[in-house]
């Protein structure tokens, strides 16, 4: 099972690396990582695999939602089979 994670917000050190180390800590894998900073507001998707996810698909969500505020950036999660349906014609 995947995940997509976007996160946008204000440019500032460490945002890529924050968010991957909590990741890692439950044992989320990260398959591939696009990020962007235009204007110095930073954008950054990441595709994810949560097969072994050592915690509830919930807890992530509100896992990085609170890192993503601690950060001042929005951290946002989705489950790769609500985003295939939302974009499926």
């Amino acid at each position: 099972m995947n995940a997509v994670i976007t996160v946008l917000g204000k440019d500032t050190v460490g945002i890529l690396a924050k968010v991957a180390t909590e990741c890692a800590a439950v044992d989320v894998n990260i398959l591939e990582v696009t990020q962007s900073v235009l204007q110095g507001m930073f954008a950054m998707i990441m595709f994810v695999d949560i097969t072994n996810c050592s915690v509830p698909f919930s807890r992530l969500v509100d896992t990085l939602t609170d890192k993503g505020e601690e950060m001042g950036v929005k951290i946002h999660v989705m489950h790769e089979d609500i985003f295939n349906a939302m974009h499926k014609i």
